[in-house]
């Protein structure tokens, strides 16, 4: 099993910034990928950047150039960095982690962002 653990949401003015903190713990040899999602009110929740193991990375369009997933293995820890943040990047962030051969989700409990005009 895999624990994750969000932190550095907040409330912060468009066009400030935010890192937000994913710590693993458990089985973290055998993480495939680690993804960060977002979900505002109302809204599916959507995938914003991953990580793999191997270290590529991934962005949606609407966050490319402005976000900025990467990972410290000694930590056991991904950061997204968030530049340039819109009203639109409003949501609660969650870490995901994709574990195994069989590919588990796990997940946790959210971090919330909140951008003002």
């Amino acid at each position: 099993q895999v624990q994750l653990v969000e932190s550095g949401g907040g409330l912060v003015q468009a066009g400030g910034s935010l890192r937000l903190s994913c710590v693993a713990s458990g089985s973290t040899f055998n993480i495939n990928a680690i993804g960060w999602y977002r979900q505002a009110p109302g809204q599916q929740r959507e995938l914003v950047a991953a990580i793999s193991s191997g270290g590529s990375t991934n962005y949606a369009d609407s966050v490319k150039g402005r976000f900025t997933i990467s990972r410290d293995n000694a930590k056991s820890t991904v950061y997204l960095q968030l530049n340039s943040l819109k009203p639109e990047d409003t949501a609660v962030y969650y870490c995901n982690a994709n574990v195994g051969s069989w590919s588990y989700e796990y997940w946790g409990q959210g971090t919330q962002v909140t951008v003002s005009s």
